[in-house]
C-alpha cells in the first residue's frame, strides 16, 4: 500500500466518523434533548427575552413549580407549571389561591391578577392537563387566558438556560 493510499483511507475514515457524530447529535436534540428561544419577558426575572432554554423531551411527569415548553395555537411558550390535575385554581383581587389557599410564591414580584378577556375562574384542573402562568403575571399569556394546557402540549422541562440577550 502506498502512502496515498493510506491517506485516503484515513480522510475516508475520519469524514465517517465526522458523519457518524453528526447523526448522533442531531438524534440527540430532535428527540432527547430540545432548545427553545425564549420571544417575551412574560418569565422575566427568570427568563428575558432572547434567551435559549434547553429542556428534555422525555419527562413525561411534571410537579409544581417546574418551568416546562409549551407549544400552544402554533406558539412556543416558557411557562411555569402552579397547579396539576385535580386541582382548584381560582385568581381573585386577592391573588392566587390553589385548593383554597392563598399561595405566597417567591421571585414573584407582581401580583397575579386574572384577565378581563380570559377564562372564568375557579378552574378545576383535569385529569393529565396543567395550569400554567408566566412569571410576569401582568403581561403573560397564560393559563388565565386559553385555559389548561394537556400534557401533550408541554414540549419537555426546561434543564437550564443561556442568556443570550441582544443577538
Amino acid at each position: 500500500m502506498n502512502k496515498k493510499d493510506s491517506i485516503k483511507d484515513d480522510l475516508l475514515f475520519l469524514l465517517m466518523k465526522i458523519a457518524i457524530l453528526a447523526i448522533l447529535l442531531i438524534i440527540t436534540f430532535v428527540v432527547i434533548f430540545g432548545i427553545s428561544r425564549c420571544n417575551d419577558n412574560s418569565m422575566s426575572p427568570s427568563f428575558k427575552d432572547g434567551d435559549l432554554a434547553f429542556y428534555y423531551r422525555l419527562q413525561k411527569e411534571y410537579n409544581i413549580a417546574d418551568v416546562v415548553v409549551v407549544e400552544r395555537d402554533d406558539e412556543v411558550q416558557i411557562r411555569r407549571i402552579i397547579a396539576k390535575a385535580g386541582d382548584k385554581v381560582e385568581i381573585t383581587e386577592e391573588g392566587l389561591k390553589i385548593n383554597g389557599y392563598l399561595q405566597k410564591e417567591t421571585n414573584i414580584y407582581e401580583e397575579t391578577l386574572p384577565y378581563v378577556e380570559g377564562i372564568s375562574f375557579p378552574v378545576e384542573v383535569p385529569e393529565n392537563e396543567y395550569f400554567v402562568l408566566g412569571d410576569s403575571r401582568s403581561n403573560a399569556k397564560d393559563s388565565r387566558i386559553y385555559g389548561t394546557v394537556k400534557k401533550e402540549e408541554i414540549k419537555g422541562g426546561v434543564m437550564t438556560l443561556i442568556r443570550r440577550r441582544g443577538l
